[in-house]
């Protein structure tokens, strides 16, 4: 009797701890219940920090001729912001190729500098007239999305014939993606919603500056890299 007693708590004792999860599933599962807001939040800090290192390491090259071609490309980009061929009923705007200046100084200066004039003037979006819903938003509609024209500076690791237009579409891209990311989690824009929502105005606007830069690029690199 004592025997089938013990074998019978045994076996009590063998199913309660199958039925309580290990410390690993434990994990798991609050791995999926985080919001996604978080994983957003957490994905903004890491391209910020990114972004940051990125200027961090390129800032013994800033010189008065980079702050000055900085100064000179984020004022014509906003300059040309503000002549809207198109505009979007939430933001957005075709433009007669706003992007092309700070992408043409990216390509020059390269991505820290490019990075970080993508900074201030996404700042200036935001100033002239943004939408602000939260930390998260304003990073990915604004600090990330236009930082993201740095990314031209990847041109000066491309073949010359064809780099800089290469460059251009995935800085556009990843401005693209972050507008994108923003629609999705912060203004209750389903994914295909936010996608078509944003290349409405941004593939036009790419093809602008692709084809000014076809006519303008190579003389304005000229003076650029002039030392």
């Amino acid at each position: 009797m004592e025997f089938l007693l013990t074998s019978a708590l045994a076996e009590e004792a063998q199913e309660v701890a199958k039925a309580e999860p290990t410390w690993a599933e434990e994990a798991v599962e609050k791995f999926a219940e985080t919001p996604g807001t978080v994983w957003i939040a957490v994905g903004v800090l890491l391209a910020l920090g990114l972004i940051l290192l990125a200027i961090g390491k390129t800032s013994k090259k800033w010189t008065a001729k980079t702050v000055a071609f900085g100064a000179l490309a984020i004022a014509l980009s906003f300059v040309l912001s503000c002549i809207r061929l198109y505009r979007m009923p939430q933001g957005g705007s075709v433009t007669p190729g706003s992007m092309l200046p700070l992408m043409l100084f990216s390509a020059a200066f390269g991505i820290g500098p490019g990075l970080l004039a993508g900074l201030a003037y996404g700042v200036l979006q935001y100033l002239q007239g943004g939408w602000f819903a939260n930390v998260w938003q304003f990073s990915l509609d604004y600090l990330l999305a236009f930082a993201a024209l740095g990314l031209a500076g990847i041109a000066k690791h491309l073949p010359k014939t064809w780099g800089l237009y290469l460059a251009m579409v995935i800085a556009a891209l990843c401005r693209a993606l972050s507008a994108t990311l923003a629609g999705i989690m912060f203004w209750d824009t389903a994914p295909w919603a936010s996608l078509v929502y944003n290349g409405t105005y941004l593939i036009p606007d790419t093809l602008i500056c692709i084809l000014l830069a076809v006519l303008i690029a190579k003389p304005v690199m000229k003076v650029l890299k002039a030392k």
